[in-house]
């Protein structure tokens, strides 16, 4: 016994001196198999194809297109707003069983082969977004008839705007916007378009917090102001001529090639903005028809060839007898 209860008081001594350390002796834990058998693949449901190819956010879509039940079968317009690697394109789509549908579109190249941008540049920063969202807006409302009852902010001072019911005249158009899978961070450029469809005369659910440089319920209308007439990247200009003349004229080499400087940024944007105003409606080109395919000469058979060699022969030789 004695020898028993020193062996324990050494043992609980020499545990206490080593505190968080394991036990000598090691814990045998059980082997678990991650097995899929026949009842997990049963019960496997594959997600939808866009959800698979990350393209659509299904829990967003829900609740932009499920239409209130009352309200029968009228359409819910979404303002789609979508971004490339040079472009801008905006949208009004409503959703159907067979699939959504487009009211009416506008692209920012429209900018410079028909609004008088000087040149193929600029055209995915924020101020294309908020001259592609304003096309947009009166290019629809042109649509419905409703351009002239509804104007919109025809000041472009930076302050927001929400267009305003008129008695004895058609509801404003309404829209919800749909980002699609962007990061709705402060400043992004998708809120740029959202900035021109408001101003354009559409009536969109909307917060200004977003806003380059906003505050929860405040914006700075001088700052906005500066962003819709390119007057960021024109201060970037500045900024780069006088640290690296030479990447300056590397960087911005399109738009000095069009005499697009800093100072002549905002006459530039206003006159585009003024030729939207004046005639948004949508051109249609005309599309040249698709070139026709060469058919194929179909394969010839053992009996066919031989004919073919039987017939080179004869004509070799008739031409050799004339000869």
């Amino acid at each position: 016994r004695e020898g028993k209860t020193e062996d324990h008081s050494d043992h609980h001594e020499h545990s206490a001196c080593r505190p968080n350390h394991p036990p000598h002796r090691k814990e045998i834990m059980a082997f678990v198999k991650l097995v899929k058998n026949t009842a997990y693949f049963k019960r496997y449901q594959t997600k939808y194809r866009r959800r698979r190819e990350g393209k659509t956010d299904y829990r967003a879509r829900k609740r932009l297109v499920a239409q209130a039940k009352d309200k029968f079968n009228t359409p819910k317009y979404r303002l789609v707003v979508r971004l490339s690697n040079r472009y801008v394109y905006c949208q009004i789509v409503w959703a159907t069983i067979k699939g959504d549908m487009v009211l009416s579109c506008a692209n920012s190249k429209e900018l410079p082969d028909k609004y008088g941008l000087p040149g193929y540049f600029g055209l995915k920063n924020w101020t294309a977004c908020y001259a592609t969202g304003l096309l947009l807006a009166r290019r629809v409302l042109k649509k419905l008839k409703l351009d002239e009852i509804y104007e919109g902010q025809l000041e472009n001072d930076g302050e927001d705007f929400l267009i305003e019911e008129k008695e004895d005249q058609p509801k404003p158009f309404s829209v919800c916007l749909d980002v699609g899978l962007q990061t709705t961070s402060t400043g992004a450029r998708i809120f740029g378009a959202l900035k021109g469809a408001l101003d354009g005369g559409l009536y969109i659910p909307h917060s200004v917090r977003r806003w380059p440089a906003a505050e929860k319920d405040q914006v700075e209308s001088e700052l906005l102001a500066k962003y819709i007439y390119g007057g960021h990247v024109g201060e970037y200009m500045e900024a780069m001529q006088e640290d690296d003349e030479e990447l300056y004229k590397t960087h911005f080499a399109k738009y000095i090639e069009k005499e697009v400087d800093a100072e002549a940024m905002e006459d530039t944007w206003k006159e585009v903005y003024e030729k939207i105003r004046k005639d948004p409606a949508l051109v249609k080109t005309a599309k040249k028809p698709p070139a026709k395919k060469k058919s194929k000469k179909l394969r010839l058979n053992s009996a066919q060839r031989k004919d073919r060699v039987r017939q080179k022969m004869a004509t070799f030789q008739d031409k050799a007898s004339k000869a």
